[in-house]
């Protein structure tokens, strides 16, 4: 089994960055949903809400983000990684108040043409703490802004035997997964507990639910029924769909594209 792929999303709900190696911490790797665009409430923002968020990608250099519009090429704002203004502010992701910083005003104006809503781009210190679920957490991880897990592992034979059953097949970004395995069977990853990816040993803490996120194009923005209905056909347990599957680590640092993944006892 190898590490095929390593993605991560530095701002939560705009497209993702596909590495050749990345670090891992324990709130997730590197960069990984470390910013977030948040309303006026200071409420946290998705493509749940507002698919027009597919539509802004981002890219990575050594003084920050760049944002770009996918309609607009050469419309795009920098977002250095230390924060401008910052702000201390309280912000809201799912039942969790975080403590945050505001990054610049700069960016504020630009991400709010871009979504024509008055927002603003916040950024997770390293300080902050946000706990990951304690009924499934192993050592009392704390986690970035992602969903609830610092990581999020999906088998490419599980992409690729629900694309059999699909009339158009998608990409795995609509899962927004951050490491891609090659070499197992459909949904293997359900049965693993432990796992070592090159040096590094990870635990599997619960199957991902899906949500309405995945039935948005992430190169369009446009929103269908599928993948959900399909998956509904054999990945629904207990009213969720499921997958692929959540992730703690053990310990930081360095993985690679490549990397050879193995089962633990």
């Amino acid at each position: 089994m190898v590490l095929s792929e390593i993605w991560i999303y530095p701002i939560k709900s705009l497209a993702g960055i596909r590495l050749t190696e990345a670090q891992v911490e324990e709130k997730g790797l590197q960069y990984d949903r470390r910013w977030m665009i948040v309303d006026e409430n200071n409420r946290f923002l998705t493509q749940r809400e507002y698919p027009k968020m597919a539509m802004l990608k981002v890219a990575i250099n050594e003084s920050g983000l760049i944002i770009l519009s996918r309609v607009e090429t050469d419309n795009l704002v920098h977002v250095p990684f230390q924060a401008i203004s910052a702000i201390p502010v309280n912000v809201t992701v799912w039942d969790d108040q975080v403590e945050a910083l505001t990054v610049s005003d700069e960016v504020d104006k630009w991400l709010s043409e871009q979504l024509s809503l008055n927002v603003k781009l916040v950024i997770m210190p390293e300080s902050s703490e946000r706990k990951a679920d304690p009924r499934y957490a192993k050592n009392n991880e704390n986690v970035s802004f992602a969903d609830g897990f610092p990581f999020l592992l999906i088998s490419q034979a599980s992409l690729d035997h629900l694309n059999e059953q699909l009339e158009t097949p998608i990409v795995m970004q609509r899962f927004r997964p951050n490491f891609v395995v090659t070499g197992t069977n459909p949904h293997a990853e359900d049965d693993w507990k432990s796992i070592q990816i090159g040096g590094l040993f990870f635990d599997i803490v619960k199957p991902c639910a899906r949500c309405v996120l995945t039935t948005i194009d992430p190169e369009t923005a446009e929103k269908g029924k599928e993948p959900l209905k399909t998956l509904a056909t054999y990945r629904r347990v207990n009213n969720k769909i499921l997958f692929g599957q959540n992730v703690v680590t053990r310990q930081d640092g360095l993985i690679k594209e490549g990397d050879q993944i193995s089962l633990l006892e």
